[in-house]
């Protein structure tokens, strides 16, 4: 049975959808008044809208952090679109955040299982969701790629403008989100290439080893000095230099609120020991 369209009836489908007046006028039209059904006409609207727009370049996006301490989840999104003024938008900043807690949750692989699956907590699949925002900005958008982490205590940030973003994985019997969010800043802001010391590959440590050596060698002072003592000196040069590359031997970046602390020992006093972390860049290439 055909129901009547209403002014009414079309402003709640725009209030649900996002979409254009004249968009909801035509999906009520074409579907005899069912919402539920104008609904899903204008996804598959959306959907075709996507697949016009398929060969546009996605060089804007937004990173998207999520974590849940409860259930030790934690995931890390890169979501691309074609402009920076629509990678801001609330509606992109929203998506960003649904799909990071979606992943968060998840069980796939890769980003083409992800998007087929239904989307935690919301209707239809993950696609679906990228697709209702793809109606209402107009453009092209992506799930580019993720990582998900799970069994640690974490924490995020999440640049102002959205292109760079950090979770971090720590252990510990409790979480602690100011300083694990001010670590994840410091990440963002530093980008050290290792989390602990353990980290550092061999190959990496000798040559650093070797670069401290050369240098005290070359350097007169250091003529006639007991071994024990060179030995001392190259041990707090190479302290020195792991502090360049290593995120535990770093000096927190907020000086002011953490004077002369590193970060491990912000972390240690929280009752927290960094794993690792994983920092997104829109854009960045993977090395």
């Amino acid at each position: 049975m055909s129901t009547a369209v209403t002014p009414q009836m079309v402003k709640q489908l725009r209030d649900r959808t996002d979409q254009p007046m004249g968009l909801c006028k035509q999906a009520l039209d074409q579907n005899a008044g069912d919402m539920e059904k104008a609904v899903d006409w204008l996804r598959s609207q959306n959907k075709n809208m996507g697949v016009k727009r398929e060969a546009n370049e996605t060089a804007e996006g937004r990173i998207g952090v999520y974590y849940d301490n409860a259930a030790r989840v934690a995931a890390v999104v890169e979501l691309r679109c074609e402009s920076a003024p629509s990678a801001k938008s609330d509606q992109f900043v929203a998506l960003a955040n649904d799909v990071a807690k979606h992943v968060a949750t998840s069980k796939a692989a890769d980003v083409a299982a992800t998007i087929v699956e239904p989307l935690a907590g919301g209707k239809g699949t993950v696609l679906d969701r990228i697709n209702d925002v793809v109606g209402v900005i107009r453009e092209k958008m992506v799930l580019h790629k993720f990582q998900r982490l799970a069994g640690g205590v974490y924490g995020g940030y999440v640049h102002h403008d959205g292109t760079v973003g950090v979770l971090v994985e720590c252990k510990g019997a409790a979480a602690n989100d100011e300083v694990v969010r001010d670590v994840a800043a410091h990440i963002a802001a530093l980008n050290p290439p290792y989390a602990t010391t353990a980290d550092v590959p061999v190959d990496v440590l000798e040559k650093e080893k070797g670069l401290v050596k050369a240098d005290m060698e070359a350097d007169p002072k250091n003529a006639g000095k007991p071994a024990n003592i060179l030995e001392k000196i190259a041990e707090g040069k190479i302290r020195t230099k792991l502090a360049e590359i290593v995120l535990s031997e770093q000096q927190m970046a907020n000086e002011m609120k953490y004077p002369k602390t590193t970060v491990a020992a912000a972390l240690k006093k929280a009752g927290l020991e960094p794993v690792k972390f994983v920092r997104f860049k829109v854009g960045a290439v993977a090395l």
